[in-house]
């Protein structure tokens, strides 16, 4: 039992004496420069405002295309660049700008929906940009009705 009580003494005096060297004199001037550089840039974001995140069709017949656009503005104080926008499915397509929208200026979003599916229907688009949370989630939704039938071709019953 002494020699584990000498053993653990040992390993905790080395432990003690390995850390002689003062932490701030490792720190590299140079590393301390990039780090403020990096963090001064960090704060150079664009914020992408929204006048609104949701869009409601109302009620539509199933296969009628419907279309909206979100309209948008760069809060912040760096270039915004939408650089992939997609949806929840195929019957959604997001039209995003091409090129960078610059501090103050204003974007638009097309998004054209094809009146698929029916009832109560909820489609969500993912932008993903260079903003600080690194994607916006928009959503339109639409009371679907079926298509008329149309007349029936069945006969008399016998």
């Amino acid at each position: 039992m002494n020699r584990l009580f000498i053993a653990l003494g040992l390993i905790g005096a080395l432990s003690f004496g390995s850390c002689k060297e003062k932490a701030s004199n490792k720190v590299s001037t140079e590393n301390v420069e990039v780090a403020a550089e990096r963090d001064l840039q960090a704060k150079n974001l664009p914020v992408m405002y929204f006048e609104k995140t949701e869009h409601d069709f109302g009620t539509i017949t199933q296969g009628t295309p419907q279309e909206t656009i979100f309209t948008f503005t760069n809060t912040g104080n760096a270039p915004l660049i939408i650089t992939n926008a997609t949806s929840s499915c195929g019957c959604t397509v997001p039209n995003p700008p091409k090129d960078p929208i610059a501090p103050g200026e204003d974007g638009e979003l097309l998004v054209k929906f094809n009146g698929s599916g029916q009832n109560q229907v909820t489609k969500t688009i993912t932008l993903t940009a260079n903003t600080e949370k690194g994607q916006e989630i928009l959503r339109i939704k639409a009371f679907v009705n079926p298509k008329d039938a149309g007349p029936t071709q069945a006969g008399p019953v016998k």
